[in-house]
């Protein structure tokens, strides 16, 4: 038979020249061609101007990268269409890494398209097409993409898409420089599992990397136009019929018909691999396809590379040239066959008869369809065809192995760039040296085997102290210590291993490399691992068989469980070495050479590495190795360091992992067999766009192990790892997904028990986490409808979960769910269709899981972006893990939580609390000042309250003090809102304390009231007697004066000039026979006593008849004369004589420190030289009540016997200060102190002397200078107090209790230690006093000054308003001037009726006097001011500045019941009481019962063991310390964070040992050995890290 050759455009081509297109064409998607463009003509670069009309022309030489394609960004989560070409790409990529077979469905609508609506009735229109010739094909922006990205985004391409089921490119043209590449690197990272025949019985399968399975491969190519659509027979090809899937993309798909313009001369890939089950099967073996795109003859090079590499080729035509050399001219190593549709206008049987004989084909090498053949038949037909071709062949390659064969071609292959080659080299290096996993690791990994756990284990046992027995906790914990120190010695005993060396050198490389050498050696190592799991499951099974084997069975479940190897194994040795290296001196070489390990690890986690977070065989954090690469990654991206985390958690092998890579595009290891282990983060950047809704820089994403594994489920503590995973994870998240499933109920209860144990204790220490509850596998599109029953029953679940984890933490609030976390069932429930679309390993993932999933990450960044709450930094987020992971150790959480980012909002808290409270307390002694200065002034010249009644002036201050105190609360209560609105300062973590500090609030005003009632009560009731003598001195005056100036007029009439003796002889008797005639009784001396016993009796009447009796018993008046001493009386609790003593001692000191409190009190009323007033014994009344409020040490005896110790002691001192009152303001006394002034006055008037320089000396001497220096020392007080609270030791509590103990530490004095503990509130009152002293001992007096100088202005005000209004006396002008300054100024009404004695002075003459007299005082005031020296100062003001800081600052003066460390609590209506640096017991006071040592025990360590102790709160019963709140509710003793924690009391107590036994009366305690290895530089720093010091 001859065949004519009649189309010579098909030429012959060398298989060695990369040269594809003889002639430039374009090609239709239908395979017809356009009309061939003439070759003298220009050819544009096609790829470049498709590039810059897709917008990636920028990216063809840098190319995109994985960072910038997982950023969050707006497109990530909102669901805007693509409106332009530019859009196209990035939608792709979108759902493609989101795993959404809907991916390839890319078209944009134009605007006007979009809104554009029919407003034509007729059909005009119909005969045209509807095409837009503007849609772009979906291949070419998959080629375009894949030729604009780098190697890892084409590797994350191909998985997905493969993952898609769809074809992804094995050869990559570039229709500009008309090279190919071969996508070897691209698909390395494919692994496929399947079940070929032979594993069908054992129910085996086969899972390896795609690249080097050795399947035949069987190539479809077209020659010149067809009509058949090759692609599309090809889906139907690989589909069986329950399962139909576009693997290809065909010209009957959106977008599938648009004209290729980069894509000619791809070959595609996929896969046919089996699952076992004959009837669904297509193919019993695997076997690859490869798709060429275009016509074969402009594509000779692809050709002839698959006629190379194939078992068959099956070429599709509509007709054939007979001499058809293209397909002759082969070296053909595959069959060829001809497939051909009989229905093409060109078909020529001869041509095709002619070229299967010059091919030597039989009859079943040509398929041809004819009108007879439906679509399926034909399939079927090509089904056969192909299963002959490929199950007879030996032509078996792997894509690996292709590598040569391109090379000859000319075809480039992508693994070959230097950086990948040498990563390549590097990671062959370390794998080639593993023959044996475990042994592999025990020999070039040793530190992370069983020393890091005997680390892990001592760690623990640490905090917890389950085996302490009898031994002394400090003692064994300072062996524990040794024995850490010993395994780091160990530990660094090791060389470093060579593979490690290897690791380190390659990580270490510049740029690419050392990205694709971790993807080498993941790769490796998965592979390794791959086989030997193979093998070990397969020992398994048939040792399964027999159930004999159960020695060799646990062995093999122990080898299966160690014989994972990954690239975490690596980063874990890495961690280990830099761990172990910081027990060695800093200068060590050793040490120095390894400091850049977490430089390098933070880099690769900013290029997108995971970092392994808890490592899951040890279960435990090498805290110090991830803090330090944490804070390399802070100082690499500061200032953008903020954060957000989300994470997974659920039961094991139900998807997590595979749901976090389908929701951020990641790749979390989710094959070889092997399950996650521990705990991973990977960091993912926010776009610029994004970071203002997120308020964040970065995402962390948390991938964890399952709960509940199999793995972990024999062992004993499995329950426990579960539970510190869980509390950890769901602390470090802002929300937590997770994965439950509704069919296993038991399982689920287990799982929402951990989880919400989990949240309880996240809602104790104050973190606010948000939660969302997954579904998996729930494919009905009605599931959220039909699921309401199951919801309502995980409600129901998680309240009775609650419930119970309430009463395990012992917090039996939460009832319900939603007590504990923000949870609505409707919104906060999700459920996903399941992963795969059918039965793999053919099926391509669920559309409806892709969708569903990225709905609900929508949903996750909405809350993260609604939520109100800032993200934290780096830095925070670090320190919060570390605390974290400290309490999961210990055995009670939330009893073990300390954390210094609460710790720290608890001090910004107090800070601004007690910035306010002063705010508050400074203003109310100031308008307190004011109503006392109106109250001192009432019913004189200075009185402007036109009130005619005490009674009326006092309601209306009470009033206005009302409006005042109810103003400031409102202000305080309203502070502490908008505090607690913030965002930067973590206040969501001191939430829990919110309340405490408002009813401080209220607890001040109330405080406050009470105080200024008091105030103004006692002010009015002493002005009312003040009035009544004042009165009686004016009368008296009035009546003297006017005797004298009759005695005046009686010795002018005499018309003798009289001499200096006859008038003093004339006034004397004048003066006698006056003030022998004035009537005025005696001032009566009120008895003290019986006003204070009743005010004690009153005070006791509530204690019943008892206390009653004891007063009787008494007479006040013997009582209070000598020490109060208490004396226990002998009753059956006390077992033995040191039992009573250690309470006769603390009840003593409780008196003491009340008495003191007491007496300070009482001198402070009497120095300021008034009245005795009723309220002053209630006062101390109502301290000591405060003071033994709650105190179980003591009785009503000891109650009765103090107060009335107290009260004995009161009375006669308020009976002297009232006596010395009564005599200093005796009128007859007070007459004859003026009898000399009244006689000079008499003299000036009968000699006519000029008066003014006089009486303008004696007005500002005796009226102005002292009411002006009781001004200064009334405002002094508050301010001595603001000046001392802004040095940072007075701004709170915890930085003033700070502040003493650095001071101690510094001087190391003994006597100062001992009276610190002893008398703390003495020591404390006078270390305060110091610091006053010290802090004004510079002389300045800018206070003062600030405050003579406003007295100066006022006073000059006031004489220039009387001047002004020229009033017509001399007493009508000076009561201008008090007038004016009556809401200022208190001027003494004595010296006022005594400066106006016969008074006849001119007034503008006075006026002009006194205002240099005012001068002078100023001056004469500011030298006395700056000659007073700051003692002296003191005893002088009204309110006290060291009493005032001292009740701020100390807090609510409880102490640790244990070892007498002050509570460091903020706030004055705190319900617990804390401390942050417990002490040795034996500091306060506590001994051994037999040996009568001091105790050595730190209570933070006590209530973690199984110590005892006894006391008289529990009735002098053995209790144990575990539950130390039953006896001291009120109090919490969180266990120490570290061995370190309280080195300060450790370093006091080794160093004076000797000296607190004897002041003590015990024997010296035994001090561990390390607790003498204590440096003061280390208590200083432990004193730091208490106190969350900076």
């Amino acid at each position: 038979m001859e065949f004519k050759a009649k189309q010579p455009r098909y030429l012959s081509s060398q298989p060695s020249t990369p040269v594809q297109n003889k002639i430039d064409q374009q090609e239709k998607a239908d395979g017809t061609l356009s009309k061939p463009t003439a070759p003298s003509a220009p050819k544009e670069k096609q790829l470049e101007k498709f590039l810059e009309e897709l917008g990636l022309d920028h990216h063809y030489k840098e190319k995109l990268s994985l960072s910038t394609l997982l950023r969050i960004d707006q497109k990530t989560f909102t669901d805007e269409p693509a409106k332009c070409n530019p859009d196209l790409p990035w939608y792709f990529l979108k759902k493609l890494m989101m795993v959404n077979v809907t991916a390839r469905n890319v078209k944009y609508t134009p605007a006007h398209e979009s809104n554009y609506e029919d407003h034509t009735d007729g059909f005009d229109d119909l005969d045209k097409s509807t095409h837009s010739g503007d849609t772009l094909n979906p291949l070419d922006i998959i080629t375009a993409l894949f030729l604009c990205s780098d190697g890892f985004v084409q590797q994350e391409m191909a998985l997905k898409m493969s993952m898609c089921q769809f074809s992804v490119p094995l050869l990559l043209p570039n229709c500009d420089t008309k090279q190919c590449t071969l996508m070897l690197w691209a698909m390395r990272d494919i692994v496929k599992k399947y079940r070929p025949p032979s594993l069908l019985d054992s129910k085996g399968c086969i899972e390896e990397r795609i690249v080097v399975s050795e399947l035949p491969m069987i190539s479809f190519v077209r020659l010149g136009k067809c009509s058949l659509s090759k692609s599309e027979i090809l889906n139907k090809l690989l589909s069986n019929s329950q399962q139909n899937h576009d693997t290809f993309v065909h010209r009957n798909m959106e977008g599938g018909d648009s004209p290729r313009k980069i894509s000619n001369g791809l070959v595609e890939m996929a896969w046919y691999l089996p699952c076992g089950n004959k009837n669904m099967d297509v193919f019993s073996k695997p076997v690859a396809v490869a798709n060429l795109r275009g016509d074969i003859a402009s594509f000779e090079t692809q050709f002839s590379f698959l006629c190379q590499t194939s078992a068959a080729v099956f070429v599709f035509f509509d007709a054939l040239d007979s001499e058809c050399e293209l397909l002759t001219n082969q070296q053909h190593k595959a069959q060829i066959f001809l497939v051909g549709n009989r229905q093409g206008k060109d078909f020529k049987l001869d041509a095709v008869k002619k070229v299967a004989t010059n091919l030597s084909l039989t009859k079943s090498n040509i398929l041809l369809k004819d009108e007879h053949i439906n679509d399926a038949n034909f399939v079927n037909d090509l089904r056969e065809k192909v299963t002959n071709a490929f199950e007879n062949t030996k032509v078996k390659r792997g894509i690996e192995k292709m590598a040569d064969i391109a090379h000859e071609h000319g075809i480039c292959v992508d693994e070959e760039s230097p950086d990948c080659q040498t990563a390549k080299k590097n990671a062959d290096a370390i794998t080639a040296e593993i023959h044996d996993i475990l042994q592999y690791k025990e020999a070039q990994l040793p530190l992370q085997g069983q020393l890091w756990k005997d680390l892990t284990r001592l760690e623990k046992e640490e905090l917890r102290l389950r085996k302490v027995g009898s031994e002394s906790i400090e003692v064994y914990k300072s062996r524990l210590y040794v024995k850490k120190k010993e395994l780091r010695k160990e530990q660094n005993s090791h060389d470093m291993s060579k593979a490690l060396t290897c690791f380190i050198n390659a990580i270490s490389s510049p740029g690419i490399e050392r990205c694709y050498f971790l993807k080498w050696l993941r790769m490796n190592l998965d592979n390794v691992s791959r086989e030997k799991l193979f093998d070990l499951r397969k020992q398994y099974k048939e040792k399964c068989r027999n159930s004999e084997n159960k020695k060799e069975i646990k062995e093999i479940e122990e080898k299966l469980s160690n014989s994972s190897l990954g690239t975490e194994h690596f980063f874990r040795e890495m961690g280990q070495i830099y761990e172990a290296s910081l027990s060695l001196p800093e200068t060590d070489p050793a040490r120095q050479q390894l400091q850049h390990l977490p430089k390098l690890c933070a880099e690769l986690m900013l290029a997108g590495f995971p970092l392994e977070l808890v490592d899951g065989e040890a279960s435990n954090i090498p805290l110090r190795w991830v803090t330090d690469v944490l804070s390399q990654l802070n100082d690499l991206v500061s200032p953008k360091n903020k954060i957000l985390v989300v994470t997974v958690l659920g039961v094991q092998s139900t998807g997590k992992s595979t749901l976090l890579n389908t929701m951020f595009g990641v790749q979390f290891a989710v094959s070889s067999g092997r399950c996650t282990r521990g705990a991973f983060m990977l960091l993912i950047k926010i776009d610029e766009d994004v970071r203002k809704d997120l308020n964040c820089d970065f995402m962390v994403i948390i991938d964890t192990e399952g709960l509940k594994s199999p793995e972990l489920a024999q062992l004993d503590n499995s329950h426990e790892h579960d539970n510190e995973l869980a509390t950890l994870v769901v602390g470090l998240s802002d929300i937590t997904i997770i994965n439950i499933a509704m069919e296993n109920s038991t399982e689920m209860k287990d799982i929402l028990q951990i989880v919400v144990h989990a949240f309880l204790r996240m809602k104790e220490v104050g973190k606010k986490p948000k939660c969302q509850f997954v579904h998996q596998n729930v494919s009905d599109v009605s599931a959220h409808d039909k699921n309401m029953r199951d919801r309502k029953l995980l409600l129901q679940q998680l309240n009775e979960m609650t419930q119970a984890a309430a009463k395990m933490e012992k917090k039996k609030k939460y009832s319900s769910f939603t007590d504990v976390i923000e949870y609505s069932p409707d919104t906060g429930s999700w459920y996903i269709p399941g992963l795969w679309n059918g039965n793999p390993p053919m099926a391509p993932v669920n559309a409806g899981y892709s969708e569903t999933v990225y709905e609900l990450k929508k949903n996750i960044i909405h809350i993260l972006g609604s939520c109100g709450s800032s993200a934290d930094n780096i830095l925070d987020f670090t320190k919060w893990m570390k605390s974290l992971w400290t309490a999961v150790k210990h055995e009670n959480f939330l009893f073990s939580f300390r954390n210094s980012l609460v710790a720290d909002a608890y001090m910004r808290l107090c800070t601004e609390f007690n910035k306010w409270e002063w705010e508050f307390k400074k203003e109310m002694y100031t308008w307190v000042t004011q109503a006392e200065t109106r109250i001192s002034n009432f019913s004189t010249p200075a009185d402007k309250s036109n009130k005619s009644d005490m009674r009326e002036l006092l309601m209306l201050l009470r009033s206005e003090a009302l409006i005042e105190l109810s103003k400031w609360e409102t202000k305080l209560l309203g502070n502490l809102e908008q505090y607690f609105k913030e965002t930067e300062s973590h206040v969501d973590l001191v939430e829990g304390y919110r309340q405490e500090f408002a009813n401080s609030a209220i607890s001040l005003r109330g405080e406050m009231e009470r105080s200024v009632f008091n105030q103004l009560t006692a002010a009015a009731d002493i002005r009312k007697g003040m009035t009544k003598l004042d009165r009686i001195k004016e009368n008296h005056t009035k009546e003297l004066e006017g005797k004298v100036c009759a005695l005046i007029d009686e010795c002018r009439k005499k018309n003798i000039k009289m001499k200096g003796e006859e008038l003093d002889i004339e006034f004397d008797k004048m003066w006698t026979k006056t003030v022998n005639h004035l009537s005025c009784s005696e001032l009566k001396v009120e008895d003290i006593f019986t006003s204070v016993s009743h005010r004690l009796r009153t005070n006791l009447k509530q204690k019943g008849s008892q206390a009653n009796d004891l007063l009787s018993n008494e007479t006040l008046e013997k009582c209070g004369k000598l020490p109060f001493k208490y004396t226990a009386e002998v009753i059956k609790r006390f077992k033995d004589l040191f039992s009573k003593q250690s309470h006769t001692k603390a009840v003593q000191q409780t008196a003491d420190s009340i008495i003191t409190d007491c007496s300070e009190m009482m001198t402070d009323k009497m120095q300021r030289k008034g009245n005795y007033h009723d309220t002053y014994i209630e006062e101390i009344l109502k301290m000591i009540d405060e003071r033994l409020q709650n105190n179980q040490e003591v009785d009503i005896t000891f109650q009765v016997s103090l107060k009335l110790h107290i009260c004995g002691d009161a009375a006669r001192r308020f009976q002297k200060m009232h006596e010395d009152f009564i005599h200093e303001n005796d009128p007859y006394r007070c007459l004859n102190e003026n009898k000399e002034r009244f006689r000079s006055d008499f003299k000036d008037v009968f000699h006519h002397v000029d008066q003014c320089q006089k009486k303008a000396d004696e007005f500002t001497d005796r009226c102005l200078k002292p009411a002006v220096e009781g001004f200064v020392n009334r405002s002094l007080g508050p301010d001595i107090i603001g000046e001392m609270r802004t040095s940072e030791q007075f701004s709170t509590r915890m930085s003033f209790q700070y502040s003493v103990l650095l001071d101690l530490l510094s001087e190391d004095d003994f006597k100062k230690y001992l009276s610190c503990i002893c008398s703390n509130e003495n020591y404390v009152k006078n270390w305060i006093l110091n610091k006053i002293v010290e802090h004004f001992s510079n002389g300045s007096t800018m206070f003062e000054e600030q405050h003579l100088q406003s007295c100066v202005n006022s006073i000059n005000n006031a004489i220039q308003k009387a001047q002004t209004e020229k009033s017509g006396n001399l007493k009508s002008f000076v009561d201008v001037v008090c007038q004016e300054l009556g809401d200022k100024l208190v001027i003494s009404q004595d010296a006022l009726g005594k400066f106006m004695i016969l008074n006849n002075a001119n007034q503008e003459q006075f006026a002009h006097r006194l205002t240099e007299c005012v001068k002078e005082m100023a001056q004469a005031l500011r030298e006395k001011f700056k000659e007073t020296n700051i003692q002296t100062k003191l005893q002088n003001l009204q309110v006290n500045p060291q009493n005032e800081l001292f009740n701020t600052l100390i807090g609510c003066g409880k102490q640790c019941p244990f070892c007498n460390a002050p509570c460091d609590a903020g706030g004055r209506a705190h319900k617990e009481h804390f401390t942050l640096l417990h002490r040795p017991q034996g500091l306060g006071q506590t001994r051994w019962n037999k040996t009568h040592k001091l105790m050595i025990d730190l209570c933070s360590s006590s209530v973690n063991s199984d110590n005892r102790f006894r006391c008289s709160a529990s009735n002098d019963v053995w209790h144990p310390y575990k539950s130390y709140r039953e006896m001291y509710p009120d109090w919490k003793i969180p266990p120490d964070a570290s061995l370190q924690a309280s080195d300060y009391w450790k370093y006091v107590m080794a160093k004076f040992n000797d000296e607190f036994a004897a002041a003590y009366d015990s024997k010296p305690a035994d001090i561990p050995p390390g607790w003498k290895e204590i440096t003061k530089e280390q208590a200083e720093a432990s004193l730091k890290e208490s106190f969350s010091i900076k």
